[in-house]
């Protein structure tokens, strides 16, 4: 299982791209790097896209997918999936013809270039030799994780945005986590807004780490907010976990 990590950052500055990791060119963990970042011949191969939660961030490469597929012909379908609450706040306040045109119905709701996709947590679907499962994680919006697994039963758990989550971690019981992509937003300065907001600190981490019953053979790092970034790999350091490591956008990775 390799992932080609399209944006890791937690925010957008020259050089940071938002979060976007692509599995096999055809499966997607959210959208926030996507068109600004693959050229047409690997637009065209997308068909199934993860969507986390429905912060800008992690969703604004969808309605330029939408509209590169409708302008190019490509004769393309692709499935948004993800947890019922995280779909509607996307059809309601993205994709409703105001904001932007709704391509779950464009150019025809038979046959429309966005198929919408409701995931039940906890409950796997089996997509190109891989099965994937959301958990409900800690955010300041309804948010999943997902969990991946290969038919060697290799597992991936990506955590999107969020905060402190035990049940996340209670849920996953038993599963050994072979790769890690978690968040880590904020300096631990900082640990205030992120349990505000949902999100992790260095110090957080460690406490999360903590709750899994199986420690991941690897750890990877998203999300950094880039203006703390000197500051949060400092502090990811110093925790001191050999297997820790913050992503970089462009890079492929190796469950």
């Amino acid at each position: 299982m390799k992932i080609t990590v399209l944006g890791c950052a937690g925010a957008e500055f020259p050089g940071h791209h938002p979060p976007g990791f692509l599995l096999d060119d055809e499966i997607l963990f959210d959208a926030g790097s996507l068109t600004n970042v693959l050229d047409e011949k690997k637009q065209i191969k997308m068909k199934h896209i993860f969507i986390t939660h429905a912060h800008l961030d992690h969703i604004r490469g969808i309605p330029f997918l939408a509209d590169n597929i409708i302008i190019g012909h490509w004769r393309r379908r692709v499935n948004l999936l993800s947890i019922r609450p995280v779909l509607r706040a996307i059809k309601k306040n993205l994709l409703n013809s105001s904001m932007w045109p709704d391509f779950t119905v464009i150019p025809h709701h038979r046959n429309a270039v966005l198929r919408l996709v409701c995931l039940l947590a906890g409950e796997s679907i089996y997509i190109n030799n891989y099965t994937i499962a959301p958990y409900r994680v800690n955010h300041s919006v309804p948010a999943a994780g997902y969990l991946v697994e290969d038919k060697d039963g290799r597992r991936l758990f990506y955590s999107g945005d969020t905060g402190p989550c035990d049940a996340t971690w209670k849920k996953l019981g038993e599963k050994q986590i072979h790769s890690l992509i978690i968040e880590t937003s904020f300096p631990n300065r900082m640990e205030k807004m992120a349990l505000a907001t949902g999100h992790l600190t260095a110090r957080l981490l460690r406490k999360e780490l903590s709750k899994i019953k199986h420690p991941p053979e690897k750890i990877y790092i998203t999300h950094p907010k880039p203006q703390y970034l000197p500051t949060i790999r400092r502090e990811l350091q110093d925790l001191k976990i050999r297997n820790l490591r913050l992503l970089r956008d462009g890079e492929t990775i190796e469950v």
